[in-house]
């Protein structure tokens, strides 16, 4: 008996081994910088999917010529994700490859070119927001007003009208990676515009619907992976590793 309970212990303490090592070994682990920019999206929609990820955070020059040299990033650039034996790089191919995994692209080609048409639209009005904090300083007032005007005349009554025409959800009647973009750059500018969405009666209801999904509401807590508005430092950094 003393024997096979050795011998049962020793092999469950080696199973116990083997499980964390493969857990460890198949998250995902996200390369950036610590703070929003284009990986912000890709953390909403592991977080969206309940897949726990680790992150390996750019602070230097050299950590980001590491990654050259090991050949880890094809294009040169960031956001880089290693997930599933591949390491991805370009923004919307890991974010396609995430939402296709976990149910988050639609049923259909049809739905997913819906999908791609709203996310693309969010993705535009993001992207004025992502390069605000990298202007100049004299060029900060007339962006912030460009973004309020972009969203409040262009991209929000678009969206208001598709979402008049739905039940919920932007494309068809569960959860897609385009629900989650319109909310994330929701949020974005509201930071800046908080009563933007006074007009918009369908946006409110969307952004109440989907920020109160548990996986959403828990990533919007804080203590959560979901960063804080860009600062100067995340700035100072990003420039001295990128060399830009």
């Amino acid at each position: 008996l003393c024997c096979n309970y050795t011998f049962v212990s020793k092999f469950s303490g080696e199973l116990v081994v083997a499980v964390e090592k493969y857990t460890n070994m198949s998250k995902a682990k996200l390369h950036y910088f610590n703070g929003r920019g284009k990986m912000e999206s890709v953390r909403w929609l592991l977080a969206a999917a309940g897949v726990e990820f680790e992150e390996e955070y750019l602070e230097t020059r050299e950590q980001y010529e590491k990654l050259l040299k090991d050949g880890a990033l094809l294009y040169e650039q960031v956001p880089m994700v290693e997930i599933d034996g591949m390491k991805l790089v370009q923004t919307n191919a890991i974010l396609n490859y995430i939402a296709g995994k976990y149910n988050l692209y639609g049923k259909d080609i049809q739905e997913r070119a819906l999908i791609d048409m709203y996310a693309e639209g969010a993705r535009d009005l993001m992207s004025l927001v992502m390069r605000h904090p990298f202007l100049p300083s004299a060029e900060k007032e007339s962006n912030r007003t460009l973004i309020t005007s972009k969203a409040k005349n262009r991209y929000f009554p678009a969206f208001e009208k598709v979402l008049s025409q739905q039940s919920g959800y932007l494309v068809g009647n569960q959860l897609s990676v385009a629900d989650l973009h319109l909310l994330e750059v929701i949020l974005m500018v509201e930071e800046n515009a908080p009563l933007i969405l006074s007009e918009f009666p369908q946006l409110q209801k969307f952004k109440l619907k989907i920020s109160t999904i548990p996986r959403i509401q828990k990533f919007l807590q804080p203590g959560s992976p979901r960063k804080p508005p860009p600062d100067d430092q995340y700035v100072q950094i990003a420039r001295e590793v990128l060399k830009f």
